[in-house]
């Protein structure tokens, strides 16, 4: 029998095994995939510890990411791909909303549980709202000129960014996660995972309508909207699911397995596919057939706690926070989407 050198054989294997696997690995931070193409990575030098959510000052590209662990926000310029300024003295950031016709940048607190306002232009704090515990996850109404914050046990909080007042508050069961506001609609879908539910409020009332329990799965974190197919998307930890509902009959019409330690998801409506990110150290790239069928498109691989990450769909760009761990460096990983042909 002939020899066949490493080389070949390795070639061969590798092709045998894509050809048998309906997913897609990248494993390293370098090997594209026909989903997501890795194009850029951006030092956050000097960050320690967790890092959570972002916001998006567009007109001025500017992603802002709360560094958790290290009590800042670091500010990225995405023209350069620089950290070019760095908001101090924070109480564990956690969520960040930015208000562009206000120029108003929120930044929740976990340790202190207060929601502090900026002025985007010059990052200097303009207002202080106490919510006392654990602020959280940060939402913008444009229609409405609003944030929206949760917090503490159990509340969902409206921020004036204008005047920096408090100007409604929504009691939920147990502690708000992800939340997304209707664009075309008045309802707000909470994840309440502590309460094994999605908390459905009316924001004109500020009243919960609904509250739609989960059965398939728990720990659900993470949520986006499809609000043309009328679908929620949910990210649930155990077990590490993907669960779709249909926003009118709150019934789950099908689930996906995902990455472990899920934290960010957002649904991609121009290419049709969700991109969930998690801790366990991958992207899963989720591909809609139609409004009830979903498959795994891709894994690509990204780093041991990078849980969190962000979806800029005008430039079609998917940006994965990635701590510093060991001989890990803390850096944004930025990944280019490919168009669905």
């Amino acid at each position: 029998m002939p020899r066949i050198r490493s080389g070949t054989l390795s070639l061969f294997v590798l092709v045998t095994l894509l050809g048998l696997r309906s997913e897609i690995h990248a494993q390293s931070s370098g090997q594209n995939s026909n989903l997501l193409t890795q194009v850029q990575a951006i030092p956050l030098d000097g960050v320690e510890g967790r890092i959570d959510h972002f916001g998006l000052d567009a007109k001025h590209k500017r992603l802002f990411v709360a560094a958790l662990g290290n009590d800042t926000v670091e500010v990225v310029d995405l023209t350069t791909g620089k950290v070019t300024q760095e908001i101090r003295n924070l109480q564990a950031p956690q969520g960040i909303g930015f208000a562009p016709e206000s120029n108003r940048l929120a930044v929740a607190n976990d340790r202190d549980g207060s929601c502090r306002l900026y002025d985007g232009a010059s990052l200097q704090q303009t207002a202080t709202v106490e919510l006392k515990d654990d602020a959280d996850n940060v939402r913008y109404d444009a229609a409405a000129g609003r944030f929206w914050v949760g917090y503490g046990d159990g509340g969902l909080a409206e921020i004036d960014p204008k005047s920096g007042k408090q100007t409604a508050n929504v009691k939920l069961d147990a502690h708000p996660e992800s939340f997304q506001l209707e664009s075309k609609g008045k309802r707000i879908f909470v994840n309440v995972p502590n309460a094994g539910h999605i908390a459905v409020i009316d924001r004109g009332t500020g009243r919960v309508i609904e509250k739609i329990p989960l059965r398939e799965a728990s720990a659900n974190f993470p949520m986006a909207l499809d609000e043309v197919d009328q679908r929620i998307f949910i990210g649930c930890r155990k077990p590490a699911k993907l669960l779709v509902l249909d926003m009118q009959t709150s019934k789950t019409v099908a689930t996906v397995d995902i990455v472990g330690d899920t934290d960010d998801l957002f649904y991609d409506a121009a290419n049709k596919r969700i991109y969930v990110s998690g801790g366990e150290g991958h992207v899963t790239v989720i591909c809609q057939t139609n409004a009830d069928t979903y498959n795994v498109g891709g894994q690509i691989t990204t780093a041991p706690g990078a849980r969190t990450s962000f979806l800029v769909r005008e430039t079609g760009t998917l940006y994965v926070a990635v701590p510093r761990r060991g001989q890990q460096k803390a850096e944004l990983r930025v990944f280019a989407v490919t168009p669905a042909k």
